[in-house]
């Protein structure tokens, strides 16, 4: 049930009313959300309701031995239990597959999401910046919260549950603003992302030999474009579904192509993975103080996230670029000191310069195999210059997108509360628009969202 599907705003309409009905008691509305929760799983595939249960359990028990505890040995073979358990589900799910075909214990979902949410409530309270909850109902609910399931944002689990501890009550202002959302989500997805990924980025990366250098430059800026609106879009819709039931989750984009170095680009894009990577990756390798550690914790950090997409060669390598551009990134600063890049010149040159690097890092990222990726950056080496294959369609669709991209961030927060300001029946007619824009535009219906296969 992919959260741009009629299905899912069918199902997120029902947890609506239930969820308010009883919003007032807090364990019916921790029952309603828990229940909301693993139906969602279960469309998918009822093993879930064993998985997701027991695993839920072992790092509740984990969270409160460890909070119940000051012996350190109790507490550090605590949170390797819940590290083994979620790193298993990972393994057993994500990477054990890819190596071996006959692998019997395959699933649709890889529960990467699950595992990271899973495994920051662990951390955080062994490392005491979070009490464990004793309420098994409100963990439960916290760590598998349907609407970030398939692709995040990362919600830590302790500020959920503090969350779910206060007294719920849905403004018209934010009802309004989770509506703005949802739509400005399927609207990225449906009529930019697919339109581009069906029409461009598919067929150039399928058969980057058929196009010329020109055309298949297009292709990796188009990638750039399609990943972009298809995962923001999707993490706007998850804003939007948890804002319509009164909970806040971390947004997850900010406007990353205007980036002026690697390092601002990883503070723009997919910000809930790169600050968990940051809390608990990097901060976990020792002798941080140390010069070298430190470009070494740096590049293996991101080697490490690379892998979490996926265990092949093209991964590794998207990883080991951008891990080796934030150590040099690092370096540079080091070097010259915090200096600032404010002419208009300068910013333009760094912004130019850090998107192409981004966008070479995308072909390894979007490509199939290694071999697919060293066809792309051949054919574009060719500098062939045919566009016959550029339709107009095409680069209006890829214009409109940049334009969305790079719009001043005050436009959609005006959009937003003028949005939220109007009549409900005025909402439900825009709303009605854009479904019935998408439903023309996109007529095959969604296809799967990039990082649900993450």
């Amino acid at each position: 049930m992919l959260n741009t599907s009629s299905a899912y705003f069918v199902f997120l309409a029902g947890v609506f009313l239930f969820y308010w009905a009883v919003a007032r008691w807090r364990t019916p509305a921790l029952a309603v959300v828990l229940a909301a929760s693993y139906f969602f799983y279960a469309r998918w595939d009822l093993a879930y309701l064993a998985l997701i249960p027991a695993a839920s359990l072992v790092d509740f028990l984990c969270g409160i031995g460890m909070d119940s505890t000051r012996r350190v040995w109790l507490r550090r073979m605590l949170l390797s239990l819940s590290l083994a358990t979620n790193l298993a589900i990972l393994a057993s799910l994500k990477y054990i597959p890819a190596f071996d075909r006959t692998w019997q214990w395959m699933l649709p979902l890889g529960l990467s999401f699950y595992c990271f949410q899973a495994l920051s409530y662990t951390l955080d309270v062994y490392r005491k910046d979070a009490k464990a909850t004793r309420s098994i109902l409100a963990h439960f609910a916290a760590v598998s919260f349907f609407p970030t399931i398939l692709a995040g944002p990362i919600a830590r689990v302790a500020d959920l549950v503090r969350q779910f501890e206060k007294p719920k009550q849905l403004s018209t202002t934010e009802g309004g603003r989770a509506l703005f959302l949802i739509g400005l989500g399927a609207m990225k997805k449906l009529l930019i992302a697919d339109y581009l990924a069906d029409n461009l980025v598919n067929r150039i990366f399928d058969f980057p030999k058929l196009y010329s250098g020109l055309e298949v430059l297009a292709g990796v800026y188009g990638y750039a474009l399609q990943l972009y609106f298809d995962f923001s879009g999707y993490s706007d819709v998850a804003v939007g579904s948890a804002l319509l039931l009164g909970f806040k989750i971390p947004q997850n984009f900010n406007m990353p192509y205007a980036a002026i170095n690697i390092a601002d680009f990883w503070r723009r894009w997919h910000i809930s993975l790169s600050s968990w990577l940051r809390d608990y990756v990097y901060f976990s390798f020792p002798g941080l103080r140390g010069t070298w550690m430190l470009y070494v914790a740096l590049t293996m950090t991101m080697v490490i996230g690379g892998i979490w997409h996926g265990a092949t060669w093209n991964f590794l390598i998207w990883g080991s670029l951008h891990g080796l551009g934030l150590a040099a990134c690092r370096a540079w600063q080091t070097w010259r000191g915090a200096k600032k890049w404010d002419h208009p010149v300068s910013r333009g040159l760094a912004g130019f310069w850090t998107l192409q690097f981004v966008c070479l890092g995308w072909i390894f990222f979007r490509a199939t195999s290694l071999e697919g990726a060293i066809d792309v950056l051949t054919q574009i080496a060719s500098l062939t210059p045919s566009v016959a294959n550029l339709s107009a369609p095409i680069l209006l669709i890829g214009a409109i997108g940049i334009a969305g991209h790079y719009a001043p961030k005050k436009w959609l927060d005006q959009s937003e509360a003028l949005f939220s300001k109007t009549p409900f029946f005025a909402q439900a007619a825009l709303l009605l628009l854009l479904a019935m824009s998408i439903r023309y535009v996109a007529a095959t219906g969604s296809a799967p969202f990039v990082y649900t296969q993450f």
